[in-house]
């Protein structure tokens, strides 16, 4: 194999590097560079160019503050720029194969991560499966998320990624990839991006098949007049007004003003991120998860959670360990009303991790991530397309964060070598290799037919009457209900 890959796109010709016997592509981009007069501007298709260009080279990173689950994920640090709407693909060779190509949305609070890290590479499923991976930079927090009218519109964020998947349907031939099968995944904020995908004719006609990896599905989408009070907040902040210097203030000014803003925001007990999508009734409408299950009734899925969501942001606190009673039965009666007694003492019996952190993340994890993740699999089964369903139980022994959100993606890339993650402190490798393999050879299988049973797993039933859901964990097995929906009353 050549050392310089090349691919013929129709925008210019771009110049690759073998990497362990895998063609990577980066900082390839999809849209225009949003600088300029062209901050919160829609996408734009990008320009040619003449000549090869350089793809051997990540591009920037998104404009972003750190990350706060960096206590349980680790950190990073790299070049931010405006100029970041680049994809990272992964291909075995950019010839005219037609392998089936996944297409990775990063999550972070649609405020921090980035589709080209080295934790999301797509060169382990490509050179194991015959995939081709494609990681997107998408627009974050206020550049990205903020809505701000005659200044911000809504979304721009997410019409990046459908741009990104525009791009992909037209392009990824000259990667190798089948445009004809293309399965999209997302985490967090990725899987509430994969779900507004299902959500939209537009999105859902560029791909076949989709993973949802523990989408917010407790969150709601923000109004415009929320949305617009925190944009109004923002401009207070950076001390300016008007479209002109909005256009002028350093990216690096809006990191630091959206943090304080978002630190005027906080509630005990409430994750959720300032900046998110909104239900602005041209992209999204009011009921996102509803107009996703039409969508996804439509597709082949698999649908997600993690054992332990909400201890990657509770476990670092030090108010959660000191948090009094009372603070607690808030906590509880704001989701459950008069019954907040009966459900912190089933909670009590539930909860694997210590402490009112333990507490607090076990019910919040149901009411976030789980419970929906449920309600959507019955609702699919109810119409006779059900999706499979899984949970990630996989936890070091004796760490503080379980298997907690987040925890999934280092098997599901099979990049554990690339990860120096407290939540994987005290792990075994040999078992955490194992997983990572037989993780990733699923969504690789999935990607391929939608069937994802392969050697490696124990078969994995769709989600019907009996709750089925695979456990990935060593060793996997697949059980029902097991998170006790069927079986108590106060379910979320």
């Amino acid at each position: 194999m050549s050392t310089e890959p090349i691919a013929r796109t129709s925008f210019g010709v771009l110049r690759g590097v073998v990497e362990a016997g895998v063609c990577m592509f980066r900082g390839v981009p999809y849209a225009a560079a949003p600088v300029g007069a062209q901050r919160f501007a829609m996408p734009q298709s990008p320009r040619s160019w003449s000549g090869e260009r350089d793809a051997t080279r990540d591009g920037p990173i998104p404009p972003q503050p750190p990350s706060r689950l960096r206590a349980a994920m680790g950190d990073f640090d790299l070049p931010q720029s405006e100029d970041c709407l680049t994809l990272t693909i992964a291909t075995p060779a950019a010839d005219g194969a037609r392998r089936p190509v996944l297409v990775w949305f990063h999550g972070g609070a649609f405020w921090t991560g980035a589709g080209s890290l080295s934790w999301y590479s797509g060169a382990p499923m490509a050179r194991h499966g015959d995939v081709v991976v494609v990681g997107v930079n998408y627009r974050l927090g206020a550049l990205g998320f903020m809505h701000l009218p005659g200044i911000a519109p809504p979304n721009l964020g997410l019409y990046d990624q459908f741009a990104a998947l525009d791009w992909v349907g037209e392009q990824i031939a000259a990667f190798g990839g089948d445009p004809d099968n293309v399965t999209v995944f997302g985490q967090s904020a990725g899987g509430l991006s994969v779900l507004a995908m299902l959500a939209s004719p537009r999105a859902r006609s560029r791909f076949r098949r989709a993973i949802v990896h523990s989408a917010p599905f407790g969150r709601s989408l923000r109004s415009r007049a929320d949305a617009a009070a925190i944009g109004e907040a923002m401009q207070r902040e950076l001390g300016i007004s008007g479209a002109a210097d909005w256009r002028e203030v350093p990216a690096e000014r809006i990191n630091t003003a959206q943090v304080a803003v978002a630190r005027s925001m906080a509630v005990f007990a409430n994750t959720t991120p300032p900046f998110m999508p909104v239900a602005d009734h041209e992209l999204l409408g009011d009921d996102v998860v509803g107009a996703a299950l039409a969508g996804a009734a439509e597709r082949d899925l698999i649908i997600g959670y993690t054992h332990d969501e909400m201890a990657a942001f509770f476990a670092p606190l030090p108010e959660m360990a000191s948090a009094s009673e009372h603070a607690l039965r808030g906590v509880f009666a704001g989701h459950f009303g008069a019954a907040a007694g009966d459900a912190i003492a089933e909670y009590r019996q539930r909860a694997r991790l210590p402490g009112a952190g333990g507490l607090l993340g076990a019910m919040l994890g149901d009411a976030s991530f789980a419970g929906g993740v449920y309600a959507f699999a019955e609702r699919l089964a109810a119409l006779d397309r059900p999706a499979r369903v899984f949970r990630f139980d996989f936890a070091a022994p004796g760490n503080a964060f379980g298997a907690c959100h987040c925890i999934e993606l280092p098997f599901v890339f099979d990049t554990l070598a690339d990860w120096d993650a407290p939540m994987l402190a005290g792990a075994d490798r040999e078992g955490a290799a194992r997983l990572a393999a037989a993780v990733r050879d699923a969504w690789i299988a999935f990607a391929r037919t939608g069937e994802p049973t392969h050697p490696g797993l124990p078969s994995w039933p769709r989600h019907g009457a009996a709750g089925e859901t695979l456990l990935l964990d060593a060793p996997c097995r697949v059980t029902g209900d097991p998170a006790g929906r069927r079986r108590w009353r106060y379910w979320p």
